[in-house]
């Protein structure tokens, strides 16, 4: 079961949160229910939440499925294939982000043309 759910436009997802980054999931879940219009950038959404946390465990390349915090832009970060800084099929942020969850299948953003309204919530 999912503990967390994610509304991309009419795409519905379920995540999983990780224990890679403790604090930040935290801080995160603590500020549910999240909602904003996101930017698209390549194969990655994000949008600004009001969470404030510095870099926990920051990486630039994530895995694909990746949902992470940009310190750097208060912002949450879902990640399905290659961004404008990959060197191959592998996400790769611009600036080193903070994983705290894995979307269970990103089949459904496949088909996102642009950028779109998230909303994050917990069960």
């Amino acid at each position: 079961m999912a503990d967390l759910h994610i509304d991309v436009d009419e795409r519905e997802l379920s995540a999983s949160w990780t224990d890679e980054n403790p604090e930040t999931r935290d801080a995160i879940a603590d500020a549910l229910p999240l909602s904003g219009d996101a930017t698209r950038w390549g194969d990655e959404l994000y949008f600004p939440i009001p969470v404030d946390v510095p870099p926990e465990n920051a990486r630039a390349e994530v895995p694909v499925g990746a949902v992470a915090y940009w310190p750097q832009g208060d912002a949450l970060c879902l990640f399905w294939g290659p961004t404008p800084a990959s060197t191959g099929d592998q996400p790769r942020a611009a600036a080193p982000v903070s994983v705290v969850a894995e979307i269970e299948d990103v089949q459904p953003l496949q088909s996102l043309a642009g950028g779109a309204r998230i909303t994050a919530r917990s069960d």
